[in-house]
C-alpha cells in the first residue's frame, strides 16, 4: 500500500489519541484541583464551607463579606500608572466604577461594631474591555502568610475546643502579629474614613516588557476620625450604611490610588508581611465615590470581585493568595446565585 494511503488512514487515529490524552491529563488535573484524588487536601470546596457561621451560610449571600451596599463612581488615572503598567486602566482619562463597601463576616445581618476588619471592592471599566477587579481590605497585613494557615483559623474559630486558638498561634505565630493590630489600631465611624489595601502582590508588566512587583492601597481624602467599638455599637447596627449613604449624597467621596513598588528581596509571595515604609510609591489616580445604592437591588450585588480579573498590563505573581481566592470566590458566586430564591424580600416582592 502507498505510504500517503498509511498516512491517510492513521492520522485521524493520531489525532484521536492525542485528544484523548489532553483530555484525560485535564480530568485527573481537575480531579486533582477538586481534591477527588487527596482527600486531606483543601479544595475551594473546604475554604468556602469553612466560612459558614454554625447555622450554616446565608442563603443567596456571599459567603463572606456578605454584609455590604453598593455604589457608582469613577477612576480617575493620572498618567502616572503607565510608567509601571501598559494597561488601558493606566492611560490618562475617566473609567466608571462599580464598587462594594462591606464587612468581612459571613453574617449580612451582623451589628457594625462586632466586625473588626471592613472591605471595599472594584470594578473599573475601561472602554477596551479589559475590566480590573481588586478586593481591599482596610488591615495594614492579613491575618495569616498561607492559604491553609486562613482554613486552619476558620477551623480553630468555629471549634469548642478551649485550646484550638492556642494551639493555632502555636501553628502559625504570624498570627499574634495581625492580632496586635486588631487589638490597637483605631476605628472609625465611617467606610470614607478608611484605607484599602491590596494585600497581595501583583504583577504591573510596562511598555518594554520589564516586570515590577507591586502592592496598591486606596487612601481616603477624607481625615480618620477615631472611634471607640463601644460608641459605635450605640449608633446602630447598620450606622457604617447609614452614614455613608448620607456623606455621599453631600458630595462625592475620594481615596487616590497608590502604587507600592518592591525592593529586591522583598517578600512578594506572603501578604502577612509589610513590605518596609521607604518603598517608593506612585500616586496613579483616584478613586471617587458618587453614588449610593442599597444592595438588593444595586449594580454590584452580582459582580464577583475576582482579584485575576486583570488587564493585559497586569498579571499574579508568585503570591498564592489570588488564584486560591479566585476559586473560593468562585463557589461562593456560584452559590449564591443559585439560591436566588431564597434571598431576603419585603412583602411587596422586592429585594431587601
Amino acid at each position: 500500500m502507498p505510504q500517503s494511503s498509511v498516512s491517510s488512514r492513521t492520522l485521524p487515529l493520531t489525532r484521536l489519541a492525542i485528544i484523548a490524552a489532553v483530555v484525560g491529563v485535564a480530568a485527573v488535573a481537575f480531579a486533582y484541583t477538586a481534591g477527588w484524588l487527596s482527600p486531606d487536601r483543601l479544595t475551594p470546596k473546604k475554604l468556602v464551607a469553612s466560612l459558614a457561621p454554625p447555622g450554616g451560610p446565608a442563603l443567596g449571600h456571599r459567603r463572606n463579606h456578605a454584609k455590604g451596599i453598593c455604589f457608582t463612581g469613577t477612576f480617575e488615572a493620572n498618567g502616572n500608572g503607565s510608567e509601571l503598567s501598559r494597561a488601558q486602566v493606566f492611560v490618562p482619562g475617566q473609567y466608571p466604577v462599580v464598587g462594594r463597601f462591606n464587612l468581612a463576616t459571613a453574617d449580612p445581618n451582623a451589628a457594625d461594631a462586632m466586625v473588626r476588619v471592613r472591605g471595599l471592592g472594584i470594578r473599573i471599566s475601561p472602554p477596551n474591555g479589559q475590566e480590573w477587579r481588586s478586593a481591599m481590605i482596610d488591615a495594614p497585613i492579613f491575618p495569616v502568610s498561607t492559604v491553609q494557615g486562613f482554613y486552619d483559623l476558620q477551623m480553630a474559630s468555629a471549634t469548642k475546643d478551649p485550646d484550638a486558638m492556642k494551639k493555632f498561634i502555636g501553628a502559625h505565630p504570624e498570627f499574634l502579629t495581625f492580632l496586635k493590630w486588631a487589638k490597637s489600631a483605631p476605628w472609625t465611624s465611617s467606610f470614607a474614613e478608611e484605607r484599602y489595601n491590596s494585600l497581595n502582590s501583583f504583577l504591573f508588566i510596562d511598555g518594554s516588557g520589564t516586570k515590577h512587583t507591586i502592592r496598591w492601597s486606596l487612601i481616603p481624602a477624607a481625615q480618620p476620625v477615631s472611634i471607640s467599638p463601644e460608641e459605635l455599637a450605640k449608633r446602630g447596627p447598620d450606622f457604617l450604611e447609614q452614614e455613608i449613604t448620607q456623606r455621599v449624597a453631600s458630595g462625592p467621596q475620594h481615596w487616590s490610588l497608590v502604587v507600592t513598588v518592591s525592593n529586591p528581596g522583598d517578600t512578594t509571595a506572603d501578604p502577612n508581611k509589610a513590605w518596609p515604609a521607604d518603598r517608593r510609591t506612585v500616586d496613579v489616580g483616584t478613586l471617587t465615590v458618587q453614588q449610593i445604592e442599597q444592595e438588593a437591588d444595586g449594580p454590584c450585588r452580582d459582580i464577583n470581585y475576582d482579584p485575576t480579573v486583570l488587564p493585559v498590563g497586569i498579571t499574579t505573581s508568585d503570591d498564592p493568595f489570588p488564584s486560591a481566592r479566585s476559586a473560593a470566590y468562585s463557589r461562593s458566586y456560584n452559590s449564591r446565585t443559585a439560591e436566588e430564591k431564597y434571598y431576603p424580600r419585603n412583602a411587596t416582592g422586592a429585594k431587601q
